[in-house]
């Protein structure tokens, strides 16, 4: 069976005065239908670029995609007019924004905003719509829903306005829903309460998620497979458990290794990667990662190292790197 959706060697642009940001850099990958990826890295990774690029949503200009494919159920999305891919977007593709503020409109009740989508793609009467905007905001936890339809945004708590907008998202049952930072502004309890909320709606819906964030936290909850990003591009990718319990890439392992755990207070600093972030108006030569990685071989800075599968460990699990992230940590632990 094809896959769901299937990225081809994307390259996104960015035309400033400054000159060309080069945000993504030539990204594959496939997604399974019924699968949650999480896509993880440092703001200023791709992450979200890459996300709004394929479903047409990057201002152009500036934005430009320079290059590839990006096919959706056998179709590429990056070649469909701007009314199909309209059609496209909200129906088959649900989004949910980071930012539920800015996101909603504050001059809309949330039962026009979230009745928009289904009015639109499905032709529904006001009653219909009405209807299920309550079922909606029900399924997403939000009581006494007949009543708070009719109010708007700012009568909201910011838990409360991020499951709005998941209710948009999924309003007609998307087959694909990308959260883009979709907790980020949440307090703890309230991002565990979206987190089981997703989990919840994926089993009762069968939707395939696309979870961006920076939290690796978060992906360890809840995705099947966990995506690094770095200077546009994938840096290792996989199935959650290798890649967090035996990540071959140094910039994963430096992520980790930021985590904090538990011991007693003071005893251990926090890890930092050292340097900064790459100037994608002037792209690294060879490897983004190379300039602060500790373990980088001359060839890091020559070559793009291209993604492939690890050996040894479980299907899917794939790196871009010129070097031995284990064989080097373990030289490494049996020095004196």
């Amino acid at each position: 069976m094809a896959p769901l959706l299937e990225v081809r060697n994307l390259t996104v642009a960015f035309d400033t005065p400054s000159g060309t940001v080069h945000a993504v850099n030539d990204v594959s990958y496939t997604l399974e239908e019924g699968e949650t990826l999480g896509i993880v890295g440092e703001s200023g990774s791709g992450k979200s670029v890459h996300a709004l690029s394929m479903v047409g949503l990057i201002a152009s200009p500036p934005g430009r995609i320079v290059g590839g494919e990006v096919l959706f159920r056998g179709r590429n999305l990056l070649t469909l007019s701007k009314r199909d891919l309209f059609e496209v977007r909200g129906r088959e593709i649900g989004f949910v924004f980071q930012d539920p503020m800015t996101s909603l409109n504050p001059v809309l009740t949330i039962e026009r905003q979230i009745a928009e989508p289904l009015r639109r793609h499905f032709g529904m009467s006001a009653a219909a719509a009405r209807a299920r905007v309550v079922e909606l905001l029900e399924l997403v936890g939000i009581p006494d829903a007949a009543r708070r339809a009719t109010q708007y945004p700012h009568e909201f708590s910011g838990g409360m306005r991020q499951r709005v907008m998941i209710a948009i998202g999924i309003s007609c049952n998307p087959k694909l829903l990308i959260a883009d930072e979709a907790t980020t502004a949440l307090d703890v309890t309230v991002q565990a309460q979206i987190l089981d909320l997703v989990r919840d709606l994926k089993r009762r819906i069968g939707t395939t998620v696309i979870w961006i964030t920076h939290d690796m936290g978060v992906v360890a909850g809840l995705a099947d497979t966990v995506q690094v990003m770095y200077g546009g591009r994938i840096m290792e990718r996989g199935p959650v458990r290798p890649v967090f319990h035996d990540p071959r890439s140094a910039y994963t392992w430096g992520l980790l290794k930021s985590l904090p755990h538990g011991g007693k207070r003071g005893i251990n600093r926090l890890y930092q990667i050292p340097g900064t972030p790459p100037d994608m108006s002037k792209p690294p030569v060879g490897d983004p990662f190379a300039p602060r990685n500790p373990f980088a071989t001359p060839r890091c800075f020559e070559q793009v190292p291209p993604l492939v599968d690890v050996v040894g460990s479980e299907p899917g699990h794939k790196v871009a790197a010129w070097y031995d992230l284990k064989a080097d940590l373990a030289k490494q632990e049996v020095q004196p």
